[in-house]
């Protein structure tokens, strides 16, 4: 299984250079501003209609910021005014506190593609988890918070991905994996087999907040088809490796 390439970024110009390096997905998002910092909607549009401009161009997605999952009003308005620029999804980060129960409810019925992201930091919340599955989102991920912490899987123990995985798949959804992944994480990535995987700080010169680099997004572009052409084993199908994580972890 190809596992697509899904890189953040936040301006036309890196927009641009992504999709020709090769990225499946494009992102935009504001680094600076948090893990899920929002980029400016009138930004957004002129990136949306930079990408659009060539025909086949990769699927885009928007976060709206970061807001507590208190403030469901303002949570619905950004939703609205990311989707009105165009985007094919729009990313809201989901806390694992009782507020985002339902936060889940009214993201469902927006009318809008919607991809919640589960912040991992302080693990994420199964109950929270089966509220999403069952309400019909076309995707949804893990990424975290503090990037300084560590990586994806520094915060979540291995079997806990492959549940993660196996159980977003089998309810027919998209899976995404992301939070500070680095190159060297690519084998712990084919195990888990995800979508996508979300990368800003693998494809920047320095931090995440730095420019986008052409030879580092090369690398990773390089690894991750490397690693299909080498041929993989065949994988258990969802249920399996769900049994297997969850017997594992008894």
């Amino acid at each position: 299984m190809t596992i697509k390439l899904l890189v953040s970024v936040r301006s036309v110009a890196e927009a641009l250079l992504a999709a020709r390096g090769g990225a499946d997905f494009i992102d935009l998002k504001e680094p600076g501003q948090g893990a899920l910092g929002g980029l400016p909607p009138a930004t957004i549009a002129a990136i949306v209609a930079a990408l659009r401009a060539a025909p086949g161009g990769p699927p885009i997605s928007a976060t709206i910021g970061d807001v507590a999952m208190s403030e469901l009003a303002e949570i619905v308005r950004r939703v609205q005014a990311v989707a009105a620029c165009g985007v094919d999804y729009v990313k809201v980060g989901i806390e694992p506190v009782p507020a985002a129960a339902g936060v889940l409810e009214a993201l469902a019925g927006c009318g809008h593609p919607v991809v919640p992201v589960f912040i991992a930091d302080r693990g994420i919340d199964g109950r929270l988890l089966q509220q999403a599955l069952g309400l019909g989102f076309p995707g949804l991920m893990a990424d975290t918070a503090d990037k300084r912490a560590g990586s994806l899987f520094d915060l979540l123990p291995e079997p806990a991905l492959r549940a993660l995985v196996a159980q977003v798949r089998e309810c027919g959804a998209m899976v995404g994996l992301a939070g500070a992944l680095r190159l060297g994480h690519l084998p712990a990535l084919r195990a888990l087999a995800p979508d996508f995987a979300g990368f800003r700080s693998a494809v920047c010169a320095g931090d995440r907040g730095g420019a986008l680099d052409p030879a580092r997004l090369a690398a990773l572009v390089h690894g991750l088809r490397s690693a299909t052409d080498q041929g993989e084993e065949p994988r258990p199908s969802p249920i399996s490796q769900l049994r297997t994580a969850v017997t594992s972890s008894l």
